[in-house]
């Protein structure tokens, strides 16, 4: 396999990321409407609910584009001024910022019940998703892991690497599968929002070891300090709603 591996439709070569991303987002979005009409008496009302998933669009911008800054700061320096400086994403901003977005828009709106639920599922397909087209973009996405010597270890171009991006894909399906079977669709407490934020947390804090990132901060990257920090704060609501 070479990589970038590119799609062909209809004549015309469009690359992966941007296939994958998009299906993600669509499927994603589509599996969330599915799941809310599948409650029997939705939580929040419409009008409130678009203003909660604005608050998540916008707050997942801003916190992925943020992070990704931070995480690489000498080549966003390098394009500053550019329009370069609007590209590079992190799911971890993104989840992060999102989380923050829906909290200010229960604000704004007085929403004071639960919503996370209902996104933990249609996260876990978009996330897998996406991650198909890190794997198919190949050295050009920086999501690879460090050289390995492991049989599963997947030659980019450059040597056999850690496949990290399917390492997330194969933990992303046991989590949500294990979070599925252990509570109903009609979610209302946050706590398998909450479950899902630190286990998916968790596992970047300790995958990014594997990944030849950028990492001035006691060995860690900023990547690291932030699931670390959102981690613990998951875990630490997640106690309080067992209460």
């Amino acid at each position: 396999m070479t990589f970038p591996v590119y799609f062909h439709v209809f004549g015309r070569t469009i690359h992966p990321h941007l296939v994958m991303e998009m299906l993600a987002y669509t499927a994603g979005f589509q599996f969330y409407l599915l799941l809310r009409r599948k409650q029997i008496q939705p939580t929040v009302p419409i009008e409130q609910n678009l203003w909660i998933i604005v608050g998540a669009i916008f707050g997942a911008l801003i916190g992925s584009k943020l992070l990704a800054w931070i995480e690489s700061p000498s080549e966003f320096v390098q394009v500053l001024g550019t329009p370069a400086m609007l590209g590079g994403k992190t799911i971890v901003g993104g989840l992060l910022g999102g989380w923050a977005g829906v909290e200010f828009a229960k604000k704004r709106v007085d929403v004071t019940q639960s919503t996370g639920d209902l996104f933990v599922l249609p996260l876990a397909l978009g996330i897998c998703i996406g991650r198909v087209g890190c794997f198919l973009t190949g050295l050009d996405d920086h999501t690879y892991g460090t050289f390995t010597s492991l049989p599963w270890g997947v030659n980019f171009g450059d040597g056999p690497r850690h496949p990290t991006q399917l390492y997330e894909i194969a933990f992303i399906a046991v989590l949500g599968i294990l979070l599925a079977t252990r509570y109903k669709l009609a979610y209302t407490n946050g706590q398998t929002f909450r479950l899902f934020m630190a286990g998916y947390l968790l596992f970047r804090f300790g995958v990014e070891f594997l990944k030849p990132s950028y990492k001035p901060y006691v060995g860690m990257s900023a990547i690291q300090i932030a699931s670390l920090v959102g981690a613990i704060v998951a875990v630490r609501l997640w106690k309080r709603g067992a209460q």
